[in-house]
């Protein structure tokens, strides 16, 4: 399914594949030989998301592109089921596997590896050819440290500050979930207004 959002269009090339199952929502450009698969939702809310080539988002993940946090995605990327992209850009030849999630602001280097569950935290570097394991966390910039899910504590010293509140949501710490969710229904909002695309995936349209 493509949809029209905020006056932007998908761009699905003729060499890609989109499930019938699948959504494509807003600004998105796929590249060449793109696959996305049964489930999968790509979104760009008041950003843009973009694909490479060769390039395959696999059943019931999400890849979501923000104004300030576009989703990037290189060339030779497996995004795997249900994995979260949000607002991070994504190097060549990286995986992504199940259940991994990446969040805002957030840069995974070129041939690196997301294990299951595991975690990119907002505006994180992870250097190029790093594994994070399965469940683990990665936080921190220029360069992101690596925490075990024991590791509460220490994660933290390195995670609150990140700002996760000012870059998701665009507010500071300790506002409450009232005012959160006051502005994300009014941001998601602008969903009344989406249509959907005629043209059928593998257009140019």
């Amino acid at each position: 399914m493509l949809i029209e959002h905020r006056g932007q269009r998908p761009v699905v090339p003729a060499s890609a594949y989109v499930a019938p199952s699948a959504v494509l929502c807003g600004a998105v450009v796929l590249g060449e030989r793109a696959r996305v698969l049964h489930g999968a939702v790509v979104t760009a809310e008041d950003g843009e998301v973009r694909t490479g080539a060769d390039v395959v988002i696999m059943e019931n993940a999400l890849v979501r592109g923000r104004r300030r946090h576009p989703a990037i995605i290189g060339d030779a990327v497996l995004i795997g089921p249900h994995a979260h992209v949000n607002g991070a850009r994504i190097e060549d030849e990286v995986f992504v596997a199940t259940g991994a999630s990446a969040f805002p602001g957030s840069v995974v280097g070129a041939g690196s590896e997301l294990r299951i569950n595991s975690v990119l935290h907002a505006n994180s570097v992870l250097p190029p050819g790093t594994v994070v394991p399965i469940g683990w966390i990665a936080a921190g910039a220029p360069r992101a440290q690596l925490f075990s899910p024991d590791q509460h504590d220490e994660l933290w010293e390195v995670q609150r500050e990140l700002d996760f509140p000012g870059t998701v949501y665009g507010v500071p710490r300790g506002t409450s979930m009232r005012d959160i969710m006051a502005r994300q229904a009014e941001h998601f909002g602008a969903h009344h207004d989406d249509r959907l695309v005629e043209d059928r995936p593998g257009s140019d349209g």
